[in-house]
């Protein structure tokens, strides 16, 4: 199995198909909106911005599961989204991370990282995860660590 076997909504609703990401690397975070890391979005995003045109493209999953952070619904968070940070990634359906409600995709990516001897749980909002062009399992980022950190560029720039 890889990243690219699965599917899920969008904010909006839609289907979105992980299938369509081959060939490209990913970065699947979890946020919220009224976190102290919330000012990552605008990271995110100017990494997006730079990146996206080099196969490159980040996609976030807002989850409520740290501290009740991520109290709105999903069109009150694409709205929060796009208004505060201009966020133009891909942006999914609010699911739960951890405990035995955790979403199958989160299941699989914690079981991928555990098999890497990294994180097998998720610490808090806006933990990194990133994804091979093949859809495989790379590399945990700790939520404090800024999306634009030198490991992740690097990461991302095949060094």
């Amino acid at each position: 199995m890889v990243l690219h076997d699965f599917k899920v909504k969008d904010l909006q609703g839609n289907n979105f198909d992980f299938a369509d990401l081959k060939g490209k690397k990913v970065m699947v975070v979890n946020t919220a909106s009224e976190c102290g890391l919330t000012p990552q979005y605008a990271q995110l995003q100017e990494l997006y911005e730079q990146n996206k045109d080099n196969d490159f493209v980040i996609v976030g999953f807002p989850c409520n599961d740290f501290g009740a952070q991520e109290p709105g619904s999903e069109t009150e968070i694409a709205s929060f989204c796009s208004k505060n940070y201009g966020v133009t990634f891909p942006m999914l359906e609010k699911v739960t991370v951890k405990g035995a409600q955790k979403h199958p995709i989160y299941e699989w990516i914690l079981s991928e990282s555990a098999k890497l001897g990294q994180d097998a749980e998720i610490q808090w909002n806006f933990q990194k995860f990133l994804f091979d062009e093949k859809g495989t399992f790379v590399k945990c980022i700790a939520p404090t660590v800024s999306p634009v950190d030198d490991q992740i560029l690097t990461w991302l720039n095949g060094k």
